[in-house]
């Protein structure tokens, strides 16, 4: 490009509009709990809570709704999604074809330092918020490595088709990671990923991705089981 063409280039801004602020924020809700899996959220209740008309809240809605955070139900209203056996087994069937492409696209790569890079210093976050008990940050984290792992693919429309599915897994994994709570598991097995990435050994990856999938209906039993144990203590205590 000539000096003349990158002076008359413009510059890039970013403009963060009223509505994709309310839609962060109540984004982060809904990942975090605040909003519960089920629970319907009212137009009026939020544009009062952040101070606003109800123009904007209505646009994050539909905002959210579009990534598939939030659930129209005519008549009825807008609500987060209580995801079922069969969307569970039907989301991480999608994941799992995508990431296996992916998979097999890095294997295929001589240079893998970069990637392998990036997804051992996640594991070691992920050990960190391990410590905390920060499921959530986890939860985060799970999310990043496999998103980089999908992106290391180089192709565009991977990339997309997996993005598209970011939000419901986001939902899947504040479902299920209550069934990892006790033990370092989920964390021993992006390790075993990275590692076996590292040393090129294409098949045994491939095995293994296919068994950190695993069965998805089960962790949520052993996810629910625990949040019922806990909250019987709570209630006896």
């Amino acid at each position: 490009m000539s000096a003349g063409a990158e002076k008359r280039a413009p510059k890039r801004l970013v403009r963060t509009t009223l509505s994709g602020q309310i839609a962060e924020g109540i984004r982060n809700s809904i990942l975090d709990g605040t909003f519960a899996l089920g629970s319907q959220l009212n137009e009026m209740e939020l544009a009062s809570t952040f101070g606003v008309s109800r123009g904007p809240v209505r646009e994050a809605l539909q905002r959210l709704i579009q990534e598939g955070l939030l659930r129209s139900e005519p008549h009825r209203g807008v609500f987060v999604p209580e995801l079922s056996p069969a969307d569970l087994l039907d989301i991480y069937f999608v994941r799992r074809s995508l990431e296996l492409v992916a998979m097999r696209r890095i294997m295929e790569k001589a240079d893998r330092h970069a990637v392998v890079a990036d997804l051992s210093a996640i594991t070691e976050q992920m050990k960190d918020a391990l410590k905390r008990e920060d499921w959530l940050r986890i939860a985060d984290l799970d999310m990043q490595f496999h998103r980089r792992m999908v992106d290391e693919a180089r192709s565009d429309r991977l990339s997309r088709s997996f993005a598209t599915l970011q939000a419901e897994t986001r939902l899947c994994l504040q479902m299920l990671m209550g069934g990892y709570k006790e033990n370092a598991l989920l964390v021993e097995e992006h390790e075993c990923l990275a590692w076996l990435i590292d040393e090129g050994k294409v098949d045994p990856a491939l095995a293994e991705l296919e068994r950190h999938f695993g069965d998805p209906v089960r962790t949520l039993e052993r996810a629910n089981a625990l949040r019922n144990k806990e909250k019987l203590d709570a209630e006896a205590a």
